[in-house]
């Protein structure tokens, strides 16, 4: 009885092992599906993120190649490039009325202002049309540099974006409502950026807008935007048409007005770049002491050079919002630091790190052809900032620059050229003169010495002894000098366009 109840036992517990291993081989099945599915999930997620992380990029990119070409010193600076792309300095870019720098694959038609396109801009309109604004049928456009040589010669392409945009905002744009305050959003006004806060007052740099779509082949697309401003390089106060900036303790500046050439004159009532009357007024002749009007009057005596002062039919000449001739004290304009060799000499030092040309002479001084050879590009609509890192001779330069020229050594003026906006003779701080001539500065004139002889940065907190002497022995031609903010705003040198704001659109 019990070995036939022990064969049933082992009948019913027959085909065990073999259920047990099609549960094992079911279990494995299912974790390699599992792995299988978890490799091609994070393949695919890898893959994404590769595609979004390239076309990322690939947008930033174009927002900067954007971004440095609107600097002057930029090799391919849009106004070098493509001159009447951009307003010329000075001149605000009008809400409204966008700008295109297209990057098209070889064969490839990128025309963003155009609906029916591939890449269309549709993000203007949604952004200005509550300002009454639409894209216009055929804004300004430039090409990338990807598409101009030598880069169009690669045998690869460049950053896979199709369009830069760049264009004005305004409150209404931007939805948002800037100084003054008023509760209101206005829609054709230009934002501006001046230094702490945006406002539309006109105070600062002009705020631009600058967005960039760019596709890859798989069909990931990204469109990204920056809102930038210059930051100009600091400069020194020019509150007067010639400042000539000495001690506030002792007589240390000299000027020798023309004796013979009733033409040349200094003026203070400011012009705007066409020559026409401007709203400000400054004195003609700025000066650090008191004591120092009647020497640049009259003439005098000082370190050791005579000075003739402003002949009296002349000094009518001189004018500003004071009676003639008006000379000024302009100390109050410098911060104590700026009244220093050392301050002024920094303030000198960042304009030489952001110039567009720098000139060493290597004997003697730099000529005026030394000046033509390094500002080919330089025109009323592209002004340079040029440094001369010692003398400069003008004699026999008759020609017109546009923009800052600094001289660190003396500054021989030829009164037959032309310069539009602002002379800085900061170093050796002396400015001579004696020729006969027809040419007119407008903009502003800054004279201070922060250097010996020797070239050695002066001590002290005081700014040593710096003259004008358009009375070198000759007879000094030319009409003047001419204050002119318009002239001195379109000199001012950029370091960079500062981002002041960065986001992702969704499209």
């Amino acid at each position: 009885m019990s070995a036939r109840t022990i064969i049933r036992t082992g009948r019913r517990e027959e085909g065990i092992a073999l259920l047990i291993s099609i549960f094992v081989l079911l279990l494995i099945s299912v974790v390699a599906i599992a792995l299988i599915v978890s490799s091609g999930t994070e393949s695919a997620l890898a893959g994404n993120y590769r595609s979004s992380t390239g076309v990322y990029y690939a947008a930033v990119a174009g927002l900067e190649e954007a971004r440095s070409r609107l600097l002057s010193k930029n090799p391919s600076y849009f106004g070098t490039t493509s001159p009447g792309f951009l307003p010329s300095p000075g001149t605000p870019l009008a809400v409204g009325y966008p700008v295109y720098m297209i990057n098209p694959l070889s064969g490839e038609t990128v025309a963003p202002w155009n609906s029916t396109s591939t890449y269309p801009d549709q993000q203007f309109n949604q952004e200005f049309a509550s300002s009454g604004f639409s894209l216009p049928s055929a804004p300004p456009w430039t090409y990338s540099v990807w598409n101009t040589s030598p880069l169009n010669t690669l045998s690869f392409p460049g950053p896979l974006y199709k369009w830069v945009r760049i264009n004005a905002v305004s409150e209404k744009s931007m939805n948002l409502d800037v100084y003054p305050y008023d509760g209101s959003l206005d829609s054709t006004t230009p934002v501006y950026y001046d230094g702490t806060r945006l406002n539309i007052s006109g105070t600062g740099a002009q705020v631009l807008e600058i967005t960039a779509l760019a596709a890859l082949p798989n069909g990931s697309q990204k469109l990204v935007q920056y809102l930038a401003a210059p930051t100009p390089v600091t400069l020194p106060p020019l509150p007067a048409a010639l400042t000539l900036a000495g001690s506030v303790v002792s007589t240390v500046v000299g000027y020798s007005a023309p004796s013979s050439t009733p033409g040349f004159s200094i003026k203070g009532i400011d012009q705007n770049c066409a020559g026409g009357p401007g709203l400000l007024k400054v004195p003609a002749i700025g000066i650090f002491d008191s004591s120092d009007i009647p020497v640049i009057t009259s003439g005098g005596t000082v370190n050791g050079i005579h000075f003739t002062g402003i002949p009296v039919p002349y000094r009518p000449g001189y004018t500003g919002p004071n009676t003639s001739p008006d000379i000024e004290t302009v100390a109050g304009s410098f911060t104590s630091t700026l009244q220093s060799p050392a301050g002024l000499d920094a303030v000198m030092q960042s304009i030489i790190q952001n110039a567009d040309a720098i000139i060493t002479p290597t004997s003697g001084p730099a000529l005026g052809s030394d000046l033509s050879a390094a500002t080919s590009g330089m025109s009323s609509t592209n002004p340079m900032t040029v440094v001369i890192n010692g003398d400069l001779d003008l004699n026999g330069w008759h020609n017109t620059g546009y923009g800052l020229l600094l001289v660190t050594g003396n500054l021989n003026y030829d009164p037959d050229a032309y310069w539009n906006g602002i002379i800085l003779v900061v170093g050796q701080g002396t400015v001579t003169g004696s020729k006969s001539g027809s040419g007119e500065i407008d903009g502003a004139v800054l004279v201070a010495r922060t250097h010996d002889t020797s070239g050695n940065l002066l001590s002290g907190s005081f700014l040593s002894y710096g003259y004008v002497n358009f009375n070198a022995g000759g007879s000094m031609g030319g009409t003047g000098i001419r204050y002119s903010n318009c002239w001195i705003q379109k000199s001012q040198p950029t370091a960079a366009y500062k981002i002041l704001s960065f986001h992702e659109i969704t499209q």
